[in-house]
This record gives C-alpha cells, sequence and structure tokens, in this order.
C-alpha cells in the first residue's frame, strides 16, 4: 500500500509539470480512506496529502448566519437554514469529527497547499445567498486566502455575486449546466463546472470553452474509462470521489 501510495504522487507530480494536463479535484475532499469522511477537516488534509489540485467542499449559512461546511441542507432532521450553528456544529461526522465551520476549516486550509473549491449551497433567497456571499468573502480576506479561492454554486445568483464581489481574476465556475460557454463568459464567469452527462451531450462545449479562454471542470467522475474520454479531450479539472483511481489514468 505504501509503494502504491508513493507510486501515484510521484506520476502526480510528473503530470503537475506536462503542460495542459488535467488537473485533479477532490469531491468533499479525499474522504474515501480510513479516518477521513465527507467534508471533514480529516478529507481536506488528506486531499492536500495526494497533491490533489484542489479540494471542493460545500458552504451553508446557519438561522444566525454562521458559516458551516456540510453538503445536505438537513442534519438528523434539523434544517441548517432554520437551526443556530451551536446546535448544528454538535453533529458528528461519521470519522467522529463534529461537523466544521468554515472558519475552521479554512484555518486549516491555510496550512496547507491545496487550492480550496467553496461551493456555496442554493439557499431559501436571493438576499440569504447575498449575505453568505459577503461573510465568506470577508472571512477568506482576513485569512489571507484569496489566492487560494475558487468559488461554484448551483446557484445563478451566488455566482453572480461572487463574480460582482471577489478579487478580479478569482476563478467562479458554474455547477448548473444550462448555460452556453458564451453566456458563461459574458457573465464573467472563469469556465464551465458541469456534470459529466452535460458534457457527452455536448461536447462541443469543450472545444468552444477553450476558444473562449474559459476552463472546463467535470464532476463527479468516479469510472476510470469517463475519466479517459475526458482526459483525451483535454478538459481543464476532474472532480472525482476517487482520485488515487484518476492518478493513475493520468499516468
Amino acid at each position: 500500500m505504501k509503494k502504491l501510495f508513493l507510486v501515484c504522487i510521484l506520476s502526480f507530480l510528473i503530470c503537475r509539470i506536462t503542460t495542459g494536463q488535467t488537473q485533479i479535484i477532490a469531491h468533499r475532499g479525499f474522504w474515501k480512506t480510513e479516518g477521513s469522511a465527507e467534508n471533514s477537516i480529516a478529507a481536506l488534509v488528506k486531499a492536500d496529502s495526494i497533491g490533489c489540485y484542489g479540494s471542493e467542499f460545500d458552504v451553508w449559512m446557519t438561522k444566525d448566519e454562521k458559516l458551516i461546511v456540510n453538503h445536505d441542507p438537513v442534519i438528523y432532521g434539523k434544517s441548517i437554514q432554520q437551526t443556530s450553528a451551536r446546535r448544528i456544529t454538535r453533529t458528528k461526522l461519521s470519522n467522529k469529527e463534529r461537523i466544521p465551520t468554515l472558519e475552521q476549516y479554512l484555518l486549516k486550509g491555510k496550512e496547507l497547499k491545496t487550492k480550496l473549491i467553496l461551493e456555496l449551497k442554493a439557499h431559501s433567497s436571493p438576499k440569504r445567498e447575498t449575505l453568505a456571499v459577503e461573510k465568506i468573502i470577508e472571512m477568506v480576506k482576513s485569512m489571507e486566502l484569496e489566492d487560494r479561492m475558487e468559488y461554484i454554486s448551483f446557484s445563478l445568483h451566488a455566482i453572480k455575486e461572487f463574480i460582482r464581489l471577489v478579487p478580479k481574476d478569482t476563478p467562479v465556475f458554474y455547477l448548473n449546466g444550462d448555460l452556453s460557454p458564451k453566456e458563461l463568459k459574458e457573465i464573467g464567469c472563469a469556465g464551465a463546472d458541469y456534470h459529466f452527462n452535460i458534457y457527452k451531450k455536448n461536447p462541443e462545449w469543450i472545444t468552444e470553452c477553450r476558444q473562449l479562454g474559459l476552463k472546463t471542470n467535470v464532476w463527479t467522475v468516479n469510472k476510470a474509462n469517463d475519466m479517459k474520454w475526458l482526459i483525451d479531450r483535454k478538459v481543464d479539472f476532474i472532480t472525482t470521489n476517487e482520485p488515487l483511481v484518476l492518478q493513475q489514468v493520468l499516468k
């Protein structure tokens, strides 16, 4: 196992110096490994330890306007948006960590090298999304992490707010898959971050993005054959639950 780990790291480092090489983003961190859990701080650390370009994670704002890291909108029957952060963060993940606040997550991220790919979940109103964006940007700035952040969302309103408020050239990607590359360019997105099936139906969008100077990311790709199809078409990033598999395919 140790030998395989070292081989994966070496192959990744070789890939990183290859111009145009597809990069790896760990979906909710590297959680398919011992001692880890989705969206845990351990998953972030483990994604960094195997050399992933980035580690993706999900953010919600609680009833008392605190930012926490979790994927689902409801935890054990409690709506995150209608519950205090104190109650939410008492909940433990499968690896026995408590659900982290965004502040805790970013503090650990500050010690690492991997990019922090922050997905703001679609909230109950545009007003709440704007407030969440403002709070995120303020926190990131105070921690001096602006050059490490990328932002993604299914909410077009949240995307436009990130583009409006983040420092120039900060990567912001739209997830929903309903806008063409031309439309993404017009609103100021850095590129398309779409599901694998969207690109399968519209393979020409990969080329169009490249022609428009946009990046392409694909989620959530876990099968080696699908990874190869995308790598052959020179997508910029693949988001996966299987980063070690992707490292092997990229060799």
